[in-house]
């Protein structure tokens, strides 16, 4: 009962203080057996600065049915120790093969040589799971790079994560 309120709460903000953006001349190209239809995308997609942040969201329709996206998105630092963002996230979608709910966060940080991800998250009625990504490219030498990335996935309730790790050195003559 709360998440139905919740969700009716959230869509009722969303109209209200929605902005609709949207190419005036973009259509997606619709056939039906042979014919051919053009109609333009009925999404709304919308961004409002709100506490030091932005506040983002769309509501839409494709091919898996309704959907709809919200989220609150801040910079917490962007200076000499690189830039770091975090991420609230929601989306809820209802289709003909059953209907989904996921929320999550994640934290982003960069600087000039580096960048790592995580990202927690749920769905509602199922699993939930993190994963961590990192990646640099680093100058040895005027004419050497050395570049490494990994990653690390793991969904709760089973075994083992999934890991990834790459790492190359380049030489340029």
């Amino acid at each position: 009962m709360n998440s139905n309120l919740f969700f009716i709460f959230a869509t009722s903000l969303v109209c209200v203080n929605a902005e609709v953006y949207g190419p005036s001349d973009y259509a997606e190209d619709y056939s039906i057996s042979g014919q051919s239809s053009r109609r333009h995308p009925r999404d709304v997609t919308w961004d409002k600065q709100m506490g030091g942040g932005k506040v983002f969201g769309t509501l839409g329709q494709n091919d898996d049915g309704l959907f709809g996206k919200a989220g609150y998105n801040r910079e917490i630092f962007n200076d000499d120790r690189g830039k770091l963002t975090g991420q609230a996230y929601g989306t809820r979608v209802l289709g003909p093969g059953g209907d989904s709910t996921n929320y999550g966060g994640r934290l982003d940080w960069a600087n000039k040589n580096a960048q790592a991800t995580i990202d927690l998250n749920r769905q509602i009625g199922g699993r939930s799971g993190i994963t961590a990504s990192g990646s640099g490219v680093w100058d040895l030498d005027k004419n050497t790079h050395f570049s490494a990335g990994g990653m690390v996935s793991k969904e709760f309730g089973h075994k083992r994560p999934d890991v990834g790790l790459q790492a190359e050195i380049r030489h340029d003559w």
